[in-house]
C-alpha cells in the first residue's frame, strides 16, 4: 500500500496536471493501430515532431503491415534516415510488418503477450497501443513519466516496471493514460531536466510548500 504521504502527492499532482492540461490527446500522428505502433517504435530518442514528418512519407507508401514489409529495406531506410538508430529500426518495422501479415492476417495484435512478441515492441510501446486503441487501462512509462515520478516521490522504482507499478496504486485506472500523456507534456515544457531542479515549476513548488 502506498504511504498516506504519496497518496497526498498524488492527489496534487491529478489535480494540477488537470488544470494545466483540460484536454490532452496523443501526439504521434497515426491513422491505424499499426501506423500508431510504427510510430511509436520510431519515436524511440527522437522527437514526435522529427517522427510526424517522415511517418507522412512512410505512410504515403506503406499505409498497412503488408504493404511495409513489400517495401525494400533500403527503401524503409532512406524514408527514416534522419531519425537515431534508422538502420535498426528499419530492421525492426520489416520485421515486425512480417510478422503481423504472417501470424496475425495483416491486424495489429491488440493484447500484450502478442504484441510483446513483435522485433522492436516492448512493454513501454505495447502499453501506448493498448492504451490508445482499445481503451483498455494502460500506465506507459517513459523517461519524461520516470523522472517526474521520482521527482514528486511518487515512486522510488529503478526501473520503469516498478515505476509503473507505482503509478498504478496510485491513481485509479480511468486516469491512467490521460496522466501519462499530462506527465510528459509537463516534463516537456514545464519541468525538464534542466529548466527545474525540483524547486521551480508549478508542482514542484506546491509539493515542496505541502511538506512545511
Amino acid at each position: 500500500m502506498p504511504s498516506t504521504e504519496r497518496i497526498r502527492r498524488a492527489a496534487t499532482v491529478g489535480r494540477m496536471l488537470r488544470e494545466r492540461f483540460p484536454e490532452i490527446s496523443g501526439f504521434l500522428e497515426h491513422g491505424s493501430p499499426f501506423q500508431l505502433l510504427v510510430a511509436v517504435v520510431l519515436s524511440a530518442r527522437c522527437t514526435d515532431r522529427q517522427v510526424n514528418r517522415v511517418t507522412v512519407e512512410l505512410f504515403a507508401e506503406a499505409p498497412t503491415a503488408r504493404d511495409l514489409a513489400d517495401l525494400p529495406l533500403i527503401r524503409i531506410e532512406e524514408i527514416i534516415h534522419s531519425l537515431g538508430f534508422f538502420r535498426q529500426k528499419a530492421r525492426a518495422l520489416r520485421g515486425l510488418a512480417g510478422r503481423i501479415g504472417k501470424n496475425f492476417h495483416g491486424e495489429v495484435p491488440l493484447n500484450f503477450e502478442d504484441l510483446e512478441s513483435l522485433p522492436g515492441v516492448g512493454h513501454k510501446t505495447a502499453s501506448v497501443v493498448m492504451g490508445q486503441c482499445t481503451g483498455i487501462p494502460a500506465f506507459p512509462v517513459d523517461t519524461h513519466v520516470w523522472r517526474l515520478a521520482r521527482r514528486w516521490g511518487l515512486s522510488e522504482g529503478r526501473n520503469v516496471l516498478q515505476t509503473e507499478r507505482d503509478l498504478k496504486d496510485l491513481f485509479c485506472p480511468e486516469q491512467w493514460m490521460g496522466l501519462h500523456l499530462r506527465m510528459i507534456a509537463y516534463g516537456r515544457g514545464d519541468c525538464t531536466a534542466r529548466k527545474c531542479d525540483g524547486t521551480r515549476c508549478a508542482i514542484c513548488r506546491r509539493l515542496a510548500q505541502e511538506i512545511r
